[in-house]
């Protein structure tokens, strides 16, 4: 009911600035904050787990409680570890302490009831009711219906790590004058890391793995990205240009070459003025759209290609003959998702009953084909389910 009230505030008066919420997180709301936790993620470093923690609940939540009010408070650094992003790289993430979840998910809840009324379209990474494959039909439709003739990939440096604190809570003070709160985001910005047995002190970035980092992020690249393009740059260009973004992925599609080429200069120095590096090499400006393929057989070269959330968009041609943008598994994404399933199989393959191994093996195909199983990408569908039985009769099978 308080959240719907705060609600309210910001959607009717986008300048409004909330001066009292810290009291929000009370027993009763960080109670519903505690049952929202997934019940099988991992411990961080005060090693206790959902269960343990809500063996004593009541008792635990108003010793919290006090701590929140006297401003003693302070979040326990996350747990880091790794996770591979490719055959090359791995990822870093954060896994949070129980009781620093609780109150992440809570000042979550508040920050969300706040800037969801002032997010753009543009905008799907971590929002209610917004996800992937709806960023990828919006990708779809524009380029399809609109005069898209070039497409502008960037990515950013090492988004999440890099992040300027004191830049990101310029932003929250656009909107939020409670020095208590925002007293409380900082201790998290600053809560840092245990990597192998050391303290690492953060004096910059949002760490991947933590409840609150995605809103975090999406906050900062609301003021330094869409808001940003959708007053500035679309008012300095000749034709349509529009974005996408899903998290710190983004593309613009665009209808002139001078246009694209002058978007590409601009992001580059917007987000240097933010402490931003766009990714020299995975960075680019290519022809797209209904003419590309003309364009390609012309200049004797295979048609453009771009990747955007684990599909490669190429140009593709309807059963009438007309032009539409198709999607296929990425190869990167491919190759990804087979080492994946196949350390997956390798794990398990003790620990699961031979009458419920079709049943767990089913669910995890599901996932894989509710999220790439588009239409035209059928070649890839088949390979990855023929790949799996493969391995799965090594592993299973002949007890591999």
């Amino acid at each position: 009911m308080k959240l719907s009230l705060i609600t309210g505030h910001a959607q009717r008066d986008h300048t409004f600035k909330f001066t009292s919420l810290a009291h929000l997180l009370d027993v009763e709301y960080l109670r519903d904050c505690y049952q929202s936790l997934n019940r099988n993620r991992a411990v961080g470093i005060d090693d206790i787990s959902r269960q343990e923690y809500g063996a004593d609940l009541d008792n635990n939540l108003e010793q919290l409680v006090s701590r929140l009010k006297r401003k003693t408070y302070k979040p326990l650094p996350a747990r880091r570890v790794y996770i591979p992003k490719n055959d090359y790289e791995t990822r870093p993430l954060g896994i949070p302490a129980l009781e620093s979840k609780i109150v992440e998910r809570g000042i979550t809840w508040i920050l969300e009831s706040i800037y969801e009324q002032d997010f753009l379209d543009c905008s799907y990474g971590f929002r209610p009711e917004r996800n992937c494959h709806q960023a990828l039909k919006k990708l779809n439709d524009l380029i399809m219906f609109q005069p898209v003739n070039h497409i502008v990939e960037a990515d950013i440096k090492g988004f999440f790590d890099n992040v300027d604190h004191d830049k990101l809570m310029e932003f929250i003070r656009i909107r939020i004058s409670d020095t208590s709160l925002l007293t409380l985001i900082e201790k998290f910005l600053k809560a840092g890391y245990i990597d192998d047995g050391q303290r690492v002190k953060s004096d910059k970035g949002t760490p991947q793995g933590s409840i609150l980092s995605p809103m975090l992020a999406n906050i900062f690249l609301h003021y330094v990205l869409d808001e940003w393009f959708e007053t500035t740059v679309k008012s300095h260009v000749r034709g349509y240009c529009e974005l996408v973004r899903y998290a710190d992925d983004f593309v613009c599609v665009v209808r002139y070459a001078d246009d694209a080429e002058r978007i590409e200069r601009a992001l580059k120095n917007r987000f240097e003025k933010f402490g931003l590096e766009i990714h020299p090499t995975k960075s680019r400006r290519i022809t797209f759209g209904r003419f590309e393929s003309e364009n390609a057989k012309a200049q004797n070269r295979k048609p453009n290609t771009f990747d955007f959330l684990g599909f490669t968009h190429y140009c593709d041609i309807s059963r009438s003959g007309y032009f539409k943008p198709g999607r296929k598994t990425s190869g990167k994404k491919f190759a990804a998702k087979c080492r994946e399933m196949n350390d997956w199989l390798k794990s398990i393959r003790n620990q699961v009953k031979t009458k419920d191994w079709w049943t767990i093996l089913a669910a995890k195909l599901r996932g894989h084909f509710q999220y790439y199983g588009v239409s035209e990408n059928y070649a890839s569908i088949a390979k990855f389910y023929q790949l799996t039985i493969n391995t799965n009769s090594i592993y299973f099978v002949r007890g591999g």
